[in-house]
């Protein structure tokens, strides 16, 4: 399910210290917010309390927020900031300021809680020559989108994560939606299954190691044997499928862009119900991806 729009102030002038009021009413463009993991958070994330003796501690402080929220899908308060990292309140108010008027944070007026915005993702999207990774992927995204109605999604590898960077939602009033910079496990969603199939070694053996194979539904392959087994169809085919290994119900096809080298950039995943991402019609859909994907590849490398 999308996350809902969060409201924001638009100046820390208006700001106040909890107990002191309400702070403007403002609207938060962006809308979604930044997850860490697959939609679940992980918020029991240990946090080590910021030092210090940094020549730059305002910002290795600023920083420290920022991590600290990366890993707490329902945001944080001021004082939770605070008592995690170890910062008085008054340090983490003024943090908070600056991060939220320069776009990287975003507080919900109701709840008071801080959560990461989109800025971040947007800066850490690939660029190759000065061409954006996204701009280049979107009009072979919407080709996808025009053919299919499902729901068409851009990846990229991360730290060993499959990362969804873009998204353009179905035409169908049933779809499958998520968060901008949701991280699917990597090992049972389409299009993190098409990038490790293309990885070369060692990158590949360093990516397994980082894998937990965690069980998502009776069809989740759970060891690192199996995974590597199905890369071989994988590249004969030249896309990879989700077959409710993920979700139950939900069906993915994903192809992905490969550089000259044959190494993956990115991957195009459709995603959906399987009543209408239907089994049998997989090598359909499948063509369809992988001409998006030669295409945006071309587009994006030249």
């Amino acid at each position: 399910m999308k996350t809902p729009a969060i409201q924001r102030t638009t100046s820390n002038s208006n700001r106040s210290l909890p107990g002191e009021g309400p702070t403007g009413n403002g609207s938060n463009s962006n809308g979604d917010t930044l997850t860490n993991g697959n939609g679940n958070g992980n918020g029991a994330a240990a946090v080590t309390p910021v030092e210090s003796e940094s020549q730059a501690p305002a910002l290795q402080r600023g920083l420290a927020v920022l991590e600290f929220l990366a890993g707490r899908e329902e945001g944080a308060t001021l004082s939770e900031i605070s008592a995690a990292l170890g910062l008085s309140p008054a340090s983490s108010f003024r943090l908070t300021g600056v991060l939220e008027d320069s776009g990287y944070v975003l507080r919900e007026e109701t709840s008071r809680r801080f959560r990461l915005s989109r800025k971040l993702l947007r800066l850490g999207q690939p660029q190759h020559e000065g061409r954006s990774l996204v701009e280049c992927c979107l009009p072979a995204m919407r080709e996808v989108l025009a053919q299919t109605g499902e729901t068409v999604q851009l990846c990229c590898l991360a730290e060993h994560e499959c990362v969804m960077i873009e998204q353009l939602p179905s035409t169908h009033p049933f779809k499958y939606i998520v968060d901008l910079g949701s991280r699917p496990p990597i090992h049972c969603c389409a299009p993190g299954k098409a990038m490790l199939a293309y990885l070369p070694e060692p990158a590949l053996g360093a990516a397994l190691a980082a894998t937990t194979f965690t069980t998502h539904t009776p069809r989740t392959l759970t060891t690192a044997e199996a995974l590597v087994e199905s890369f071989g169809k994988i590249r004969e085919r030249g896309f990879a499928v989700d077959q409710g290994e993920h979700f139950e119900g939900i069906h993915c096809v994903a192809a992905p862009l490969l550089d000259r080298h044959g190494h993956p950039v990115a991957a195009i995943t459709i995603a959906g119900p399987s009543t209408r991402i239907q089994a049998r019609r997989f090598n359909e859909y499948g063509r369809i991806m992988k001409q998006a994907a030669a295409q945006a590849a071309l587009r994006y490398l030249g």
